[in-house]
């Protein structure tokens, strides 16, 4: 069966999930709120996909086990890698981040993205 959705319907139904914190990431500015939908898992293949929401902040990511690729819907995100230089991430922009990656994510404008983890 396929499956399929109408992104504007999901935020505009999507259910909060809390605070955001650990295994996903850690805010270091105070309790940051989070939205999640899933929208398909195959936990045997290790692969989940879904939407997510967060509000503005600054928070610590470490994909140690699997590792995620975004399509940002609406927002912006600063993703800095430890060691590395900042990189914007605006409306319209996919990024990936494999297991092992360690940085910060600064969201300046509440984020929305669909994501993928393998």
């Amino acid at each position: 069966m396929t499956q399929h959705a109408v992104v504007a319907e999901v935020f505009d139904r999507i259910p909060e999930a809390g605070d955001l914190e650990a295994p996903l990431g850690t805010s270091t500015t105070g309790p940051t709120r989070t939205w999640l939908e899933e929208f398909t898992s195959d936990a045997e293949k290790g692969v989940h996909t879904g939407f997510w929401r967060c509000e503005p902040g600054v928070s610590e990511w470490n994909f140690v086990d699997m590792g995620e690729v975004i399509h940002v819907l609406k927002g912006r995100l600063v993703a800095t890698e430890d060691g590395g230089e900042p990189v914007e991430l605006l409306p319209g922009s996919v990024a990936s981040f494999p297991a092992g990656w360690k940085g910060t994510w600064e969201i300046t404008e509440a984020l929305e993205k669909f994501y993928v983890m393998l």
